[in-house]
């Protein structure tokens, strides 16, 4: 007897299209908070606690050597022996200004101390091991830079062991020197920061402040940082710059200056513990530590180019939105103008009768509706339509109806490309439309649908597909996508002669072209865009016919949106690469592979997958960045999407009304779109076979808006 599986055993594995994207997503927040954390964005204290007390200091200490040892029970405090100097700089390293002060350290045989942050060291490991190889020493001066009075131990230890972690993993060391930031002589120790300096004596460690302060922070000039830094009588000292923190070219050159001058004077520049007559302050980290250093030094030099990448993307992709943006608004007015000037005619005005195709798998709740809006039309029809193996009794319900001029073709399933092929090779005239058995048609939209064919030149038309069922909040974004994203398009598609999509809602073409391209395929799962691409090839014009208006049932829940826009998604992909040999083609098919093609895949393909960023970065900046600023960009790129969106309707003379959830559209409806791209990305690469499915539909819509519902079954005969 077979073992009963586990509840665990017997649950669903996530599927990879869904674990990959979590995962890609994940990364990517991973990657922007290390980002953030090591620039001081995240988890960052930038306060400054002002003067305290100091009746809590040991005199010992506010009177004492700048490098205090409170490791022991003891407390000591040293002095830099005579004409000894230790130049110190802290907050860095810098990328620009670091190598030019180890530059003229290096010139003048001179050696120094550098208190760097750990965020500086992780993010130019390579200065940190410049510095070691040349012989100069490395002090901690914490990981963010916080002024530790108002931290707890907790955050101590976390900035030393960090700052540690980041020595390790980029020069293989640690260290025992410390200097607190906002840190300067003994006499500005306090009540409030010398417990801290006892704690951090505690942990191992020896903190190192100055004699003389260059104040170079305050750039005032080189003879006034040369002035403040050199000692007086000839004492040793140890001095304060900075190779980091802002413009340090005053400090390069005052350094190149105050070298040769004090060791003219007989000044000797040494490390720390070498002006000092002690070991090294630096220890070698091996084993576990040293790979975990090197990990997390990885880690943030990839979270730079991650983001360097991102925000090179960003820049590409707010380029694209614009020019996109910009070229809709232009050419959809151009051709708006040119389409509805007084006299517009494609050619002569066509009269013959048109063979309706109407492909349908279990689409009893709603095939009705639409053969009843095809005996409303005010233009000759035959209608067809191929019953593709449905189980829920569509074939009969249309045998029922005994609509004169109506036909009902039986077929086992085979899918859609095979039903409208069977339809093709049984219509009866040369003008052939194809609709969705979830549509309806207007009584004009078939005669408008097939003027353009007056010009022999065209070889497909495309109609304006419009949602139906939009008084849902779904239904509503989708209706704004439709009038926006997909009639705009069309739009500038048309003028710039590559209409990438007849929508499989409404379409109409010349049996001759179909036949000139072996008719619709089963290569991709969006034959009506691998159609449209191959009528392009063959030398066809496709265009716009935006009176030809259709009403179609738009998925009703999130699921099934999922489900169509991942096929549509995929198939789009896979009708690119099917036509990919035109980018190097001769002829018509030359001009779209190098004109149509790159617009297609670039606006519909690569520009949405790279658009999330604006939404990363938007919740970044919300949560860790300039908050006013990065909500005032947002609602810049709103308001050219609602301009554009506004316009579009203004064209479809549509109402404005339903605009009114386009901000949530932009935050919610948006991020399933990406999702979908992303998931039809990840299975075009692995090599996934996606299958046809069927979405459930429910029959809402009804009529052609505008259009009694007892018009639709008037006694308008079609051509038989």
């Amino acid at each position: 007897m077979t073992p009963r599986k586990s509840g665990a055993a017997r649950r669903r594995r996530v599927p990879m299209r869904y674990l990959v994207p979590l995962l890609f997503l994940v990364a990517l927040l991973a990657m922007l908070m290390l980002r953030g954390y090591v620039h001081s964005e995240i988890l960052a204290d930038h306060r400054v606690r002002p003067p305290a007390p100091t009746d809590q200091v040991p005199q010992q200490v506010l009177g004492g050597g700048p490098v205090i040892d409170a490791r022991g029970a003891e407390i000591t405090t040293r002095q830099i022996p005579r004409k000894k100097l230790v130049l110190t700089f802290d907050d860095g390293p810098d990328p620009v200004w670091t190598p030019k002060v180890l530059d003229v350290l290096k010139k003048h045989d001179a050696r120094a101390v550098f208190f760097v942050t750990g965020t500086m060291a992780s993010r130019h490991p390579g200065l940190v091991r410049r510095m070691v190889d040349e012989g100069h020493e490395i002090g901690l001066h914490t990981f963010n830079h916080p002024d530790l009075s108002y931290q707890s131990t907790n955050r101590i230890d976390w900035e030393l062991s960090q700052n540690q972690l980041a020595l390790a993993g980029s020069a293989g060391i640690r260290t025992t020197l410390f200097r607190p930031p906002y840190s300067s002589s003994n006499d500005g120790f306090d009540n409030r920061s010398w417990p801290v300096t006892e704690y951090i004596g505690s942990r191992g460690y020896i903190t190192v402040v100055n004699n003389t302060d260059s104040e170079d922070y305050k750039r005032p000039g080189v003879e006034a940082i040369i002035k403040r830094a050199t000692p007086k009588g000839g004492k040793g000292a140890i001095v304060l710059m900075h190779d980091s923190g802002g413009d340090r070219s005053q400090t390069v050159a005052a350094l190149d200056r105050f070298i040769p001058e004090l060791q003219r004077k007989g000044y000797d520049f040494k490390r720390l513990t070498g002006a000092l007559g002690v070991q090294s302050a630096h220890t070698p980290v091996t084993g576990l530590d040293l790979w975990k250093g090197k990990a997390f030094v990885y880690a943030v030099q990839a979270s730079e180019h991650v983001t360097t990448v991102l925000v090179a993307g960003l820049a590409v992709i707010g380029a694209l939105v614009i020019a996109r943006f910009g070229l809709m608004l232009v050419l959809s007015a151009v051709h708006a103008r040119r389409t509805r000037r007084r006299g517009f005619r494609w050619g002569p005005e066509i009269h013959e009768p048109v063979s309706v195709l109407v492909p349908a798998y279990n689409e009893a709740k709603c095939i009705e509706n639409t053969v009843r809006s095809l005996m409303s039309s005010d233009h000759p029809v035959e209608v067809i339509v191929i019953d593709d193996g449905s189980t829920d009794g569509t074939a009969r319900l249309v045998e029922g109806l005994r609509l004169p001029g109506v036909r009902v073709i039986r077929q086992h399933n085979a899918g859609k490309p095979a039903a409208l092929n069977r339809g093709v090779a049984n219509a009866r005239h040369d003008l052939i439309v194809m609709m969705d058995g979830d549509t309806v048609f207007e009584p004009s939209t078939v005669r408008e649908l097939v003027q353009p064919f007056g010009d022999p030149r065209v070889g497909a038309v495309a109609g304006n597909a419009k949602v139906g069922n939009k008084d849902s909040l779904i239904g509503a974004w989708q209706h704004i996508e439709y009038v926006m994203g997909f009639n705009l398009d069309r739009r500038m598609y048309d003028l710039l002669r590559c209409m990438p999509t007849i929508p499989g809602a409404v379409g109409a073409f010349r049996r001759s072209a179909l036949e000139r391209v072996g008719g619709m395929s089963d290569d991709t799962l969006a034959e009506d865009t691998d159609i449209t691409m191959a009528l392009h090839r063959d030398g066809w014009r496709v265009v716009y016919a935006e009176n030809a208006r259709a009403w179609t049932e738009a998925p009703e829940t999130v699921q099934q949106l999922w489900s169509q826009r991942y096929r549509w998604s995929y198939g789009t992909m896979q009708a690119i690469w099917k036509h990919k040999r035109s980018f190097v083609e001769s002829g018509p098919s030359g001009r779209f592979g190098r004109v149509g093609l790159p617009l297609v895949s670039l606006f519909m393909v690569l520009a949405p997958l790279l658009a999330p960023l604006i939404d990363v970065f938007l919740l970044y900046g919300l949560v860790f960045g300039p908050t006013q600023k990065t909500i005032m960009a947002w609602l810049g790129v709103l308001a050219i999407q609602a301009i554009c969106a506004a316009y579009a309707f203004r064209l479809d003379r549509e109402k404005m009304t339903h605009l009114i959830s386009l901000p949530l559209q932009q935050i919610l409806y948006r991020q399933l779109m990406y999702v979908v791209l992303l998931q039809s990305w990840i299975t075009a690469l692995t090599g996934g076979r996606l299958r046809w499915q069927k979405l459930r539909r429910t029959g809402v819509v009804g009529s052609a808006p505008g259009i009694p519902t007892q018009a639709r079954g008037a006694d308008r005969r079609p051509v038989g």
